[in-house]
């Protein structure tokens, strides 16, 4: 590809030179918008164009959306495109899904629009009023029009379960920590999970420990190191949404670490350590748990719970 126009008159020379033969010859393009464009047939000169650069795509399909958004195939042909936030596309639950397909607060997508434009829904202590705003794991989400507050945490199956909270619980929210640096003039600041900077923090505060943050005043006022012992919950990988106890820590040199969890029940399992997420010191998380306490079941056990609930309700 040429930018000067200088360019594009050699290399028509040395075409020339050559004597390449074409039935339909190439335009010759210039990304120079002063340029002239210049082809090897004038009579063609109206088929030679800019190079135009693509944008960011503004469509999602339907079938290519996460499946934890849970949505239905014969629903339409596209789904809600999230928008640019804390939290990663396909780990995220926009808030039309939160308000029509969840909460059943609106029946229609226009609805949505109405509702957020009141400025009825807050997420993290802050107004939103984009309809495709990607709220993520642990986010608060408050409407203050029927005084409900709500957590973002998975179930045992990987998707998203909005968890009634308390208003007490509402005012914080806990944020793993991506990493610890320092910056201009020697000030140290810590990135978090959902895009948030921190700085002047705490000097114990390390990588992969999770702080408690103040929704209202934005400070850290606790935190858990990533140590044997503590309670995390599961945040990838096939074991999502299960919550244990760490019970050992592996180190591999050039590849991934190794974190062993076990939960309430004795199950033990592995995964990662990006998918791991501090919840709370020893056996007791800082957060309430949604039903289950982020146990898993086997399918035995499943189906004799089934069976001992159609029991009960027949008996």
């Amino acid at each position: 590809m040429t930018t000067t126009v200088e360019d594009i008159i050699c290399l028509r020379l040395l075409i020339e030179d050559l004597d390449v033969s074409s039935p339909d010859p190439t335009p010759l393009y210039c990304d120079n918008t002063d340029a002239i464009h210049i082809t090897l047939i004038p009579a063609k000169h109206s088929l030679s164009k800019h190079i135009e650069a693509r944008g960011l795509k503004k469509h999602l399909k339907r079938l290519n959306a996460p499946k934890h958004w849970m949505l239905d195939k014969l629903g339409g042909a596209f789904a809600p495109k999230p928008s640019s936030g804390p939290h990663k596309a396909r780990e995220c639950l926009p808030l039309i899904l939160i308000l029509r397909n969840r909460l059943k607060y609106a029946l229609t997508y226009r609805e949505v629009i109405a509702i957020l434009m009141q400025r009825h829904v807050m997420v993290d202590g802050k107004v939103r009023t984009d309809k495709t705003y990607p709220s993520g794991f642990m986010d608060v989400i408050q409407i203050p029009k029927t005084n409900e507050n709500f957590r973002l945490l998975y179930d045992t199956k990987g998707r998203f379960r909005l968890h009634s909270i308390r208003d007490e619980e509402a005012k914080y929210k806990l944020c793993k920590v991506r990493s610890v640096q320092f910056g201009q003039k020697g000030i140290p600041y810590l990135n978090t999970y959902d895009g948030r900077t921190i700085r002047y923090p705490d000097p114990l505060i390390k990588a992969n420990d999770s702080i408690k943050l103040d929704l209202e005043t934005n400070k850290i006022v606790d935190f858990i190191k990533f140590d044997v012992g503590n309670v995390v919950m599961v945040t990838g990988g096939r074991n999502r949404g299960r919550v244990g106890v760490i019970k050992n820590r592996e180190k591999h040199k050039g590849t991934f670490e190794t974190i062993h969890v076990q939960d309430a029940a004795g199950h033990e399992f592995a995964t990662r350590l990006g998918n791991v997420f501090n919840i709370g010191k020893g056996t007791k998380p800082w957060v309430s748990l949604p039903k289950g306490k982020g146990i898993k079941l086997s399918i035995i056990e499943e189906a004799r719970k089934r069976l001992a609930a159609a029991s009960a309700t027949a008996a």
